[in-house]
């Protein structure tokens, strides 16, 4: 797994810091722990070594901006020279222990296991050379020709793993990020799955999650190539075997063969190691012509919801290990409550369109449809009447097309109501002064504006239904009231905003104070507006008084 750029400047700031570090302990070691007299030439090697590494930590710190990086082929030379010079294998072994997670962290594997070899041969022949030959020292080198070796090999396993936690760091933040609203579900899964896929070197990525209340299976299947996103098979619930295996409970890996096959897989809640997996259905093998698979559990609200799938349709490059496979859970663990916020919001936008649909389709017919049918009846009356009575039948067409006119300005206002609007809190006070002006004028209807705060300070999106709470209340007044007269007022204190609409019309057909839950049972109350304020968080009051008018109160917390 590679690094960006990002990563890489991280860890050479870490090779410098440690580079300085590393040559001041080994200074210390040479001048403290030589049991042979010090050579000059050692000591000022190294004294060169540790004011470049000094220099180029204070450039890194303080002038990021210039570019002074020290090869590490040029650290590799000092420690040769070093090995030959010095006569203390502990400031040996400093040096040499950076150069080993130096050469770790930037990646270089088999550079660093080289230079593990030949420092430990170095390192014993160094000791060979400056100690007369006896059998007891045979020991001697092999214990530190072992130390060498180990350490070397430890150290350099620390820099190995350094640098892949960083790299699936970068890994998980990246994945993160693709899962994103405006993007669109299809998108986001596309992309997340087609990133793990290449990152596990598989040729196919599956997600599936079961749909409990609508009892439907949606599957999205994703290749690494596939560069545009390919909307969900829905499914039914029988086929969730396929996909969903037996026990939601098991992360397993697996891998088909002439028989059944062979596999391992764990508990996914308490990692308990299973002796034996049960292998994945027939049908999961024939679906996608899998040779092995890797198979974990997405979550949802806490409970199984689903399965993430990496398949190899052909013999893989290599078999899949426990760390593969605890790897792909841990991203899809990592990866999942953002996938869940993409599902939650896709379904609130759903249920608000077809809230929103509902509404039109209700106005619509209980509006137009009902003029529509009334003036249809009507027409048939005339056409009959126009032959006996043409005078009268003259005062009916005027009636006629003055209905016509007044459905269609209200059809025109719906169409308008319609319209993306945007509503800012800057704008709110003068949006709401310009409305109630042009439905005075148009509608000849009495209506005092108040609003308390003239700085309001209000998330847009509660702006923009506050506005049309505000908007579609008055022309419910003006529709089923009769009002001659509206008192609306808007309020704002810390932690709530409070928009009051009081009429003077014939009210409701109840009598009382309710709030939108008690409508909702009672199946009364303005549903949409009801539904508008449910959607920013708010609470809904009427009261009604029949024949003395009614009053309609929004409370919306601000947080």
């Amino acid at each position: 797994m590679s690094l960006d750029n990002t990563g890489r400047l991280y860890l050479e700031r870490q090779v410098t810091l440690a580079r300085a570090v590393i040559a001041a302990l080994s200074l210390v070691a040479l001048l403290e722990t030589s049991g042979a007299p010090v050579r000059r030439a050692s000591v000022i090697v190294l004294s060169g070594y540790l004011i470049v590494a000094l220099a180029a930590g204070v450039v890194e710190r303080f002038l990021s901006e210039k570019r002074f990086r020290i090869p590490l082929a040029a650290d590799v030379v000092v420690l040769a020279v070093f090995l030959y010079l010095t006569p203390s294998v502990s400031a040996f072994w400093f040096l040499f222990l950076f150069t080993v997670f130096a050469l770790a962290t930037r990646g270089n594997t088999r550079a660093m296991l080289v230079l593990v070899g030949v420092a430990t041969v170095g390192i014993i022949a160094r000791v060979a050379v400056e100690q007369p030959f006896r059998w007891q020292s045979v020991w001697h080198w092999i214990a530190i020709g072992l130390g060498t070796l180990v350490s070397g090999l430890g150290m350099g396993f620390l820099g190995a793993r350094e640098r892949e936690h960083l790299a699936r760091q970068q890994f998980l933040e990246k994945i993160t990020g693709l899962v994103r609203f405006d993007r669109g579900l299809n998108e986001s899964i596309r992309q997340v799955l087609g990133e793990v896929a290449l990152a596990f070197e598989c040729e196919l990525a599956c997600l599936a999650i079961l749909d409990e209340e609508l009892e439907r299976l949606f599957v999205w299947k994703v290749r690494p190539s596939d560069l545009e996103p390919r909307g969900a098979e829905t499914l039914p619930q029988a086929r969730s075997e396929t996909f969903l295996f037996d026990c939601l409970e098991i992360s397993m890996a697996w891998e088909f063969k002439n028989g059944a096959g062979e596999g391992f897989g764990w508990d996914r809640r308490t990692g308990e190691t299973f002796r034996s997996v049960p292998p994945p259905p027939t049908s999961t093998r024939e679906e996608f012509g899998a040779r092995s698979l890797l198979a974990v559990t997405l979550e949802s609200a806490g409970r199984p919801s689903g399965r993430v799938l990496l398949v190899n349709p052909q013999s893989p490059r290599k078999r899949f290990s426990a760390g593969d496979l605890r790897w792909f859970e841990h991203i899809v663990r990592q990866v999942g409550p953002s996938l869940e916020n993409v599902f939650l919001l896709r379904s609130l936008r759903t249920r608000a369109v077809e809230s929103e649909r509902s509404r039109i389709s209700r106005d619509l017919h209980d509006g137009v449809l009902q003029t529509l049918l009334s003036l249809k009846i009507q027409l048939n009356v005339l056409r009959r009447k126009l032959p006996q009575k043409p005078d009268q039948a003259g005062e009916d067409l005027a009636n006629l097309q003055k209905t016509v006119q007044q459905e269609s300005d209200e059809l025109r206002r719906m169409v308008t109501d319609l319209r993306p609007l945007r509503v800012e809190s800057a704008d709110m006070r003068e949006l709401m002064f310009a409305f109630a002006e042009r439905f005075r004028s148009e509608h000849g209807l009495a209506v005092d504006l108040f609003i308390d705060d003239r700085d309001l300070r209000l998330p847009d999106r509660i702006c923009r239904e506050l506005f049309q709470i505000y908007r579609e209340s008055l022309h419910n007044v003006k529709k089923h009231a009769h009002a001659s007269h509206v008192v609306v007022k808007l309020e704002q204190d810390e932690a709530r905003v409070f928009l009051f609409v009081d009429d003077n019309g014939r009210g409701f057909s109840f009598s009382g104070r309710y709030t939108s839950e008690e409508l909702d049972q009672l199946r009364l109350g303005p549903i949409s507006i009801k539904e508008r304020t449910r959607s920013v968080g708010g609470t809904l009051t009427v009261e009604s008084n029949p024949g003395h008018g009614a009053r309609l109160t929004v409370e919306i917390p601000l947080s």
